[in-house]
């Protein structure tokens, strides 16, 4: 079950480091526009409410990548930071896009579960 925890806290990790480059650096172009539903003119006038969205979300793939870099240490580090992405995910789902649900809140909600049986 180890395994299974670390893959998944390693492949959320690597989702929010994807959502910040599309908040941060794409939400701008065609690309971003595409993943948020944006137009170009709501696109430029929201590029930096964007990219300091995109900065949390790259603070919790760092204390993901952290907590594991702690090994069994790490557990507690784990659990905040899952706990973090759940949270993120279940008020975008509520307040913003049901598919954060998916996409955000389902995710940290496994992992969170795998981290929990370890």
């Amino acid at each position: 079950m180890q395994t299974t925890a670390n893959a998944l806290i390693a492949l959320i990790a690597a989702l929010h480091l994807y959502i910040l480059a599309l908040e941060m650096f794409w939400w701008d172009t065609p690309k971003g526009r595409r993943a948020f539903g944006t137009t170009p003119e709501f696109s430029a006038a929201t590029k930096v409410l964007a990219a300091n969205q995109g900065l949390y979300n790259g603070f919790l793939a760092a204390g993901l990548i952290w907590g594991l870099s702690l090994g069994p240490a790490g557990h507690s580090v784990q659990v905040f930071f899952l706990s973090c992405v759940t949270v993120a995910g279940i008020y975008g789902g509520l307040t913003a896009s049901r598919k954060i649900l998916f996409i955000q809140a389902l995710p940290g909600a496994l992992g969170l579960a795998a981290v929990w049986l370890t």
